[in-house]
């Protein structure tokens, strides 16, 4: 097992460019650090250069990552090298809560069977479609007036608290500090009434997902969420970030909408959020 140093990271990057869609939250991650965003992550891989997985977890060395959920994320081409990762390498922490994000479903047997062998519990969170829009050949631009688009602009720090408590798992101080750091950090995009305050908005994630989509009860049914999805999309784009979002199975508004967009998924894959080791 190798920790990944700058250089090291950049080439990781291109390499996952070549397995996307599958690799969409791992690329995203060194995405974002490859080009200076603030993260408390640290990335291993099983070896180099050729590796076969690749891990992204909380940086013992960072003081803020326990401000953080201890979420981890990762990207494998091969199963058992996977399960020796997990199993030999302690390329994870067994001993407290953990969350793996954006985890491969057809990994679900193998994981279940590796924790329940360390007697640690475990859950599927949540499971998700993956959409990504590959280029904006196909995207379907809404059509809005000049008075709207006078009205959008990106986030800023004095809309933090706004954003946290709509937020389905923010309202709290972590969740707090967690979007202070996206409209900090990553593109966002609004839009605001005549008072210059954000009546729908949409945020990136750390790991370059599109997501925290939201739009205020009395705003709803005017196509805003629409409008701001394909003007950040389109922007993502030309700033060479990978467009993408993950869609809760339940959420079927969400996933017509992202779809009707231009937005498409590869049916055979499937995405979730496991939690390991965690406290009933």
């Amino acid at each position: 097992m190798k920790v990944l140093n700058r250089h090291e990271l950049q080439i990781a990057e291109g390499v996952l460019l070549k397995h996307l869609p599958k690799s969409y939250k791992v690329y995203g991650f060194l995405f974002g650090i490859n080009r200076n965003k603030p993260t408390t992550l640290e990335v291993v891989v099983d070896t180099w250069p050729d590796f076969k997985v690749i891990i992204c977890r909380p940086d013992p060395e960072n003081k803020r990552a326990l401000n953080f959920k201890k979420k981890m994320a990762y990207y494998s081409m091969d199963e058992q090298s996977l399960r020796e990762m997990l199993t030999d390498e302690n390329a994870v922490d067994w001993s407290t809560y953990f969350m793996i994000g954006g985890l491969d479903v057809s990994h679900a047997p193998m994981l279940k069977q590796v924790s329940s062998d360390r007697r640690v519990n475990h859950k599927v969170y949540t499971s998700v479609h993956l959409l990504y829009l590959p280029d904006t050949n196909h995207l379907h631009m809404p059509v809005y007036d000049s008075e709207l688009e006078s009205r959008i602009s990106s986030l800023n720090i004095s809309h933090v608290d706004l954003v946290n408590k709509t937020w389905k798992f923010g309202g709290d101080e972590k969740g707090y500090r967690t979007i202070e750091n996206l409209i900090s950090n990553f593109p966002s995009c609004c839009i605001t009434d005549g008072q210059g305050q954000p009546v729908s908005w949409i945020l990136v994630y750390d790991y370059c997902a599109l997501g925290i989509l939201y739009t205020l009860p009395e705003h709803r049914g005017k196509g805003l969420a629409k409008i701001l999805i394909s003007i950040l999309a389109k922007k993502l784009h030309a700033e060479g970030y990978p467009v993408y979002c993950y869609i809760e199975e339940d959420n079927v508004l969400s996933y017509k909408l992202f779809r009707n967009i231009g937005f498409i998924e590869d049916p055979s894959y499937r995405a979730a959020w496991f939690e390991f080791n965690f406290s009933d």
